[in-house]
């Protein structure tokens, strides 16, 4: 049998930092809806960027084998590839294991948000998303040490 959790408790307290992209493939009128302000919803990337850095601190509520990590910072960017959306989120701490569950947990949230805002424009006529794709979610560089102080 093994614990449920790891333990951690003989590990230094170390500088951890993780960033984490993925991307949000949107119909053109859904990205001009975005980019002009007139989704009903109201701001896409604020309230996905809101979303993103609350799923980075309820980590461990989402995936039970994540410890509780005294988040120190968390900054979360929207970059636009045609029209596609692209949220990297980037985490930091100082603890005893690594961030880059939650850099993966608030990119994942900040692009499912993003869809929910818009996902009345992207259905088609029989209620699916044949072209929304949330895609290439992966962490992108972690770092362990005093490298990023």
């Amino acid at each position: 049998m093994t614990d449920a959790i790891v333990p951690i408790g003989h590990k230094s307290i170390v500088q951890r930092y993780a960033v984490a992209t993925g991307i949000l493939e949107i119909s053109e009128d859904s990205a001009d809806a975005i980019r002009n302000g007139q989704v009903a919803k109201g701001d896409v990337l604020e309230a996905s960027t809101v979303a993103a850095i609350q799923a980075v601190k309820d980590t461990p509520r989402m995936i039970p084998h994540c410890h509780v990590i005294p988040i120190e910072s968390c900054n979360v960017s929207w970059d636009w590839e045609g029209n596609s959306l692209r949220c990297t989120v980037s985490v930091s701490a100082h603890w005893k294991t690594g961030v880059e569950m939650e850099a993966l947990c608030g990119v994942s949230t900040g692009l499912m948000c993003a869809w929910d805002m818009v996902k009345s424009m992207e259905k088609d006529h029989s209620g699916q998303y044949p072209a929304t794709r949330i895609k290439e979610i992966r962490v992108i560089e972690k770092h362990k040490g005093d490298a990023q102080d």
